[in-house]
């Protein structure tokens, strides 16, 4: 067994964060005021990620991309998830199902969007239809050589700035075991499509300036070659290129994470209370140590998971636990950092409380933690026949 990064991990991890440094935590007080991205900061970052190959580094290098294993990826969501979403997000990581693009797809959108020409969205989720995507109610009918759409979905993430979604609707009913599941298909479908309209939702209390919104399908046709991959196949579409999805929100949490343990640390360190540093106090120093503890295991389970990926050998249960972990760990990490800074930590003169209200949002979406649970036990109880 070997935990050492390679040289070429370790000088992504400094050039990443160098870039975070400099580039995103800046303007990170500017998104949180106004809940935007201002549209001319957004082509700067995005220009400065192009320029130093950072922009579409999970994507292959013979595509265009930077070409990183999923190991690299990991190590460069782990810091970027140090800055605001709105701000990380930027430095574009095209969707991995993107991938799936056959014929024309691949020019009309996986290369320009690998290039920044173009920008992505995903589609899933629906008021109805969370956790439970098989029940979606959105409906893709064949028509000839068209599809016609009808249907909502909602929390979209930066829908409002993408040109085009990656939607994923039912087509068929299929029986099963488990009585009568929908036949998901999935779509290219460009936004300024007629009978589509794309809507801001509701504010929210974590990430500001990354937005999610509404989609509602209105009869809008969709050619059938704009289909991706084969009609009803959508649901093994997602499991093959979006379970890394789940690798990025555990290495975000653990970047976020390590950025709210330095200020604690920091402040435990200077703080003076009763004549001396209140790190030096068992119920300071024993968070600290714990807080440290856990994130320390975090980064171990998402690392090792990424590595199993980049093996052939990653299992859904691997994804789920470093994600389980690394999100209920964040929360943990945030809401101690919170106690120790005392009342300072709620003023939004400081970043605390926003990290606090941003991880909350970790262990809700690309699966609840309860899912995630759901996820291991039941590969646990299928080793023995259960």
């Amino acid at each position: 067994m070997h935990f050492e990064l390679s040289h070429e991990h370790t000088m992504l991890v400094d050039t990443v964060r160098a870039f975070v440094e400099a580039e995103l935590y800046p303007h990170e007080d500017l998104v949180e005021r106004t809940d935007a991205v201002p549209p001319e900061l957004a082509a700067e970052i995005q220009a400065k990620a192009i320029a130093v190959g950072l922009y579409s580094a999970n994507m292959p290098e013979a595509l265009g991309g930077g070409g990183l294993d999923n190991l690299g990826v990991a190590l460069l969501e782990r810091e970027l998830g140090r800055a605001s979403y709105g701000l990380q997000m930027l430095v574009a990581r095209p969707s991995n199902i993107l991938r799936g693009c056959t014929g024309d797809q691949v020019d009309e959108y996986l290369l320009p969007t690998i290039r920044g020409e173009r920008h992505d969205c995903l589609a899933m989720t629906e008021p109805n239809a969370g956790s439970d995507v098989r029940s979606m109610q959105t409906r893709a009918v064949r028509q000839g050589d068209d599809y016609v759409i009808n249907g909502t979905k909602h929390f979209i993430s930066h829908a409002d700035m993408a040109d085009f979604v990656v939607l994923f609707a039912a087509t068929d009913v299929e029986q099963t075991k488990s009585g009568p599941k929908k036949k998901i298909t999935g779509f290219l479908v460009d936004l300024d499509s007629p009978g589509l309209t794309v809507r801001r939702g509701p504010g929210c209390v974590s990430h500001r300036g990354y937005h999610q919104c509404e989609l509602f399908f209105d009869d809008c046709k969709v050619p059938a070659r704009k289909r991706l991959g084969e009609e009803g196949k959508g649901f093994d579409l997602m499991g093959e290129w979006l379970g890394a999805t789940r690798l990025t929100v555990a290495a975000t949490s653990v970047g976020r994470g390590r950025r709210v343990l330095d200020m604690a640390t920091q402040w435990a360190a200077t703080r003076q209370q009763f004549g001396q540093p209140i790190g030096r106090f068992q119920g300071t120093g024993f968070k600290l140590a714990d807080m440290a503890t856990e994130l320390e295991a975090a980064d171990l389970l998402t690392l090792q998971a990424a590595w199993k990926c980049d093996q052939g050998r990653m299992s859904d249960s691997d994804a789920a636990m470093a994600k389980l972990f690394a999100s209920e760990a964040l929360a943990r990490i945030t809401d101690n950092a919170l106690q120790i800074f005392g009342g300072m930590g709620l003023m939004n003169s400081l970043p605390l409380e926003r990290f606090w209200r941003d991880a909350r949002v970790e262990r809700i979406w690309d699966g609840t933690s309860e899912i995630q649970r759901h996820i291991i036990s039941r590969a646990m109880l299928r080793a023995h026949g259960a």
